[in-house]
């Protein structure tokens, strides 16, 4: 459920945790973390929190984005799961999506279409769909990004979720298909 003021200030009580400061807590903690199950735990969490709008400004504040953008470079496929789906959520928000291009991140969401874990291939195409617009088409809609797309949308017997994620890209990012 989408929060806003009022529904912060009734779930937390006169004497809770601030949003900002629970997700500076988690950032700081996973900052510390030396243990990968912690690491995964955290990045899981907060990937959570970046599904709610009204999280999107201490996000961005707190440079979470940029910790799931770094979690795609990480060898634990956990962590990268997490991270893409932290970014897959965070994304649909046009300044959100401003920072993972910003940051490089287009070639690392790309880069997780060829996952083994299958919800870290459809958090990466959800994030392509969100992502891709006029000023970054180009390093988008190259030839091996379409054609691995074209494979999930092709592959409706084996994920009916890579099929239709992957349809609707093509019909909304490539209007004329072969």
């Amino acid at each position: 459920m989408f929060t806003n003021i009022q529904r912060q200030e009734e779930r937390t009580g006169k004497y809770g945790t601030p949003r900002v400061q629970y997700l500076q807590e988690l950032v700081s903690q996973f900052q510390n973390a030396s243990a990968e199950e912690t690491k995964e735990k955290i990045v899981a969490n907060l990937a959570n929190f970046a599904y709610d709008p009204f999280n999107f400004t201490f996000l961005r504040q707190l440079n979470v984005i940029e910790l799931f953008l770094d979690c795609l470079t990480e060898p634990n496929e956990k962590l990268v799961e997490f991270g893409i789906g932290g970014i897959c959520n965070a994304c649909a928000d046009p300044a959100n999506a401003a920072v993972v291009t910003q940051n490089d991140g287009i070639p690392l969401i790309i880069q997780c279409l060829s996952s083994p874990v299958r919800s870290t291939v459809n958090y990466a195409l959800g994030a392509l769909y969100y992502l891709c617009n006029a000023s970054n088409k180009e390093d988008i809609l190259k030839p091996e990004v379409i054609d691995a797309i074209k494979s999930y949308a092709a592959a409706g017997g084996v994920s009916t979720s890579f099929s239709n994620l992957a349809q609707a890209f093509l019909d909304k990012h490539v209007p004329e298909r072969n």
